[in-house]
């Protein structure tokens, strides 16, 4: 019964990693700004997640569990490799060239837990319900942080100019 059980979560764990796999690149990507870099995040997440599929409490939820190991990954691989922020990447794509630069360092400065607010609303267009989900908070409290990310960065940006 067991063994059936835990190869039905690596099962479900490997169908979201595959179905989802340019989903954790742009994330991994949002985090560091470097190709190279989000494929290591994303599989070394990947690799953590199969060896852990047993872990897995049920199987409904192997898409934000995952999602929440590529953002541990990400985290982790900052805490490890700490770049000067700002510094540009000279591999950048033509469309990126036009990426509204100042909000992207704004984005930068903010603590870990806004920025990965940022990053799975904006950048992966997660409704706040499955962010809640994935970050295992309450969805009202998403909601508030959110909005106060925002004005954050508003202020931030009205700043510069």
């Amino acid at each position: 019964m067991w063994a059936k059980k835990d190869k039905d979560k690596g099962e479900a764990v490997r169908k979201v990693l595959l179905d989802n796999y340019e989903s954790y690149y742009r994330l991994a990507f949002a985090y560091v700004h470097n190709e190279a870099d989000a494929m290591d995040i994303v599989q070394e997440g990947a690799y953590r997640a199969m060896l852990k599929a047993d872990d897995l409490r049920e199987i409904s939820f192997a898409g934000t569990w995952v999602y929440r190991i590529m953002i541990n990954e990400a985290k982790g691989y900052l805490r490890k490799n700490r770049k000067e922020t700002g510094e540009l990447d000279e591999n950048l794509a033509a469309e990126e060239v036009y990426r509204d630069i100042d909000l992207e360092k704004a984005v930068e400065k903010l603590p870990e837990a806004e920025r990965t607010l940022i990053i799975l609303r904006f950048y992966e267009d997660k409704q706040l319900s499955e962010i809640a989900e994935i970050l295992q908070e309450n969805l009202n409290t998403v909601k508030s942080r959110l909005y106060r990310v925002l004005r954050k960065l508003r202020e931030e940006l009205a700043e510069q100019t």
